[in-house]
């Protein structure tokens, strides 16, 4: 399979619940993570993270999943087309 660059827009929306579950499931993917942001949001009691990854699409989305899958949390993702693809105009990638 095609390797893929994404931007996953993660938002923990009850941090004391799930911020350990959330690290331990970026940590078992960290073989695509490129890098990550972490932006605690204390007064809202959430934390907003941006992670680029570069992995396959069935990598991307299992990530993906188990992250939405959690309680409290919201995920979005965005992908490049595929590496060496020219993509569409309205892409704007």
């Amino acid at each position: 399979m095609e390797s893929r660059i994404a931007v996953m827009a993660i938002l923990v929306l009850e941090r004391e619940a799930s911020a350990r579950a959330v690290q331990e499931i970026l940590s078992r993917h960290s073989e695509i993570i490129v890098g990550r942001m972490g932006i605690p949001y204390r007064q809202r009691d959430l934390s907003v993270i941006a992670v680029i990854v570069d992995g396959t699409t069935d990598q991307i989305g299992a990530l993906s999943g188990q992250l939405g899958g959690l309680r409290g949390v919201k995920v979005r993702t965005t992908m490049a087309p595929p590496l060496g693809g020219q993509g569409d105009a309205e892409d704007g990638l």
